[in-house]
């Protein structure tokens, strides 16, 4: 779980970097349109696994039986 965030923190840097430098360096057209299919993808999933929904302790052993309650 923690080699997961560390990923997860560096895609998130890596690609607000990324975000970032396309918006204040003037690039090619190819590269700002290779950050927008993939930086921003990159940045919405890693800060969506950065952010996901960890059970309580006392919860967890019934999440394993049961994962979803949505119902």
């Amino acid at each position: 779980m923690a080699s997961q965030k560390i990923v997860s923190v560096v895609l998130l840097l890596l690609s607000t970097i990324a975000i970032l430098s396309c918006l204040v360096i003037e690039f090619d057209t190819w590269i700002v349109y290779a950050v927008a299919i993939f930086g921003i993808p990159t940045w919405v999933l890693s800060l969506g696994l950065l952010t996901m929904a960890k059970p309580k302790p006392e919860d967890a052993e019934e999440r394993v039986k049961e994962p979803f309650t949505g119902y």
